[in-house]
């Protein structure tokens, strides 16, 4: 499908990248979401939070909310999606990911980028124990290649699931690690190994065996992390590995629901390869949109919407 002409164009304080994402990321409130957690105990035995919210009318229409790195069901990136798509006629799930709900999960395993089997179980349950027929996913940064890839790696994707949005996708693992990086990104990155590194910390103690003093020391960078732990603990010979089998970018041409891709050229996490433009021309299915401006999950708008969630609600009532 032909790229989306985007004609988002902020204020001049949110047309620096930097300023969109941490605006968004530290200082935007969300308010007048009423959430319910419930417990979803996996097949392996480890659990994960789904956090719910409603809209004000009974409703058929669901939207799945898939949160970045070391994000949860209560950043205001996920609430204020909620808020919007309940105040519209959809219910929300927040899907909090293993040891993303303020509890350490049990198993050695935690989530990473490709962790699709739990996004395909939580679509189960909630297909077995809920009467929704028309079911949207909407992905963040990590959870946005976790929505891509799930839709085009070959799972029978339920008839329910009508529609996907993906925000700030690291299309190539890879290429984002690159950019986190490199120096302009190295206050993003030392934030996040410091709350990863925190949470293996925690898990230390349940698998003393397996997380060793020495290794959590030899974690400097987000790479290291990877190495040392991600791969270790979901089967993937080194970070390169799991980088190059969790690459949304390799299941693009696959995808069959109609899906977009919304990727800000400015986004520092994000390299050359991390937007997908030959791909999307090739799949009908498949729509990318790449606005100048937006950060990473940035995208100020006007009474506290941001543009791609009102994006998302477009695409999704159009679909």
């Amino acid at each position: 499908m032909p790229q989306v002409l985007s004609n988002y164009l902020p204020p001049l304080f949110f047309r620096s990248g930097h300023l969109a994402t941490m605006y968004c990321g530290l200082f935007r409130r969300v308010h007048g979401v009423i959430q319910t957690r419930e417990r979803l105990t996996l097949s392996d035995g480890d659990f994960l939070d789904l956090d719910w919210s409603k809209s004000s009318n009974p409703t058929k229409k669901l939207v799945i909310l898939l949160h970045g790195l070391e994000g949860d069901g209560q950043r205001p990136y996920i609430t204020g999606s909620a808020k919007l798509f309940n105040q519209n006629g959809f219910d929300a799930c927040a899907v909090n990911y293993r040891g993303c709900s303020g509890e350490p999960n049990i198993s050695y395993r935690s989530y990473h980028s490709g962790a699709t089997e739990d996004l395909n179980e939580v679509i189960h349950h909630i297909l077995s124990t809920k009467a929704y027929s028309e079911i949207y996913l909407k992905g963040f940064s990590l959870g946005g290649n976790l929505a891509l890839k799930y839709l085009g790696e070959g799972n029978a994707v339920p008839k329910e699931i009508k529609g996907a949005v993906a925000i700030s996708v690291p299309c190539s693992l890879k290429d984002s690690c690159d950019q986190l990086l490199s120096s302009e990104n190295i206050l993003y990155a030392r934030r996040f190994k410091k709350h990863l590194i925190a949470k293996l910390r925690q898990k230390q103690p349940l698998f003393p065996g397996l997380i060793k003093d020495a290794d959590i020391k030899a974690i400097k960078t987000l790479k290291d992390f990877d190495d040392i732990y991600t791969s270790k603990a979901h089967d993937f010979k080194d970070a390169l590995d799991y980088y190059a089998k969790c690459s949304s970018l390799q299941f693009l041409p696959h995808i069959s629901i109609p899906s977009l891709i919304i990727n800000a050229k400015d986004d520092s996490f994000l390299g050359q390869d991390c937007y997908p433009i030959a791909e999307s021309e090739k799949n009908k299915k498949l729509y990318l949109e790449m606005p100048k401006y937006g950060g990473h999950v940035g995208f100020w708008g006007k009474k506290n919407i941001t543009y791609t969630e009102q994006q998302a609600l477009k695409f999704f009532n159009r679909h």
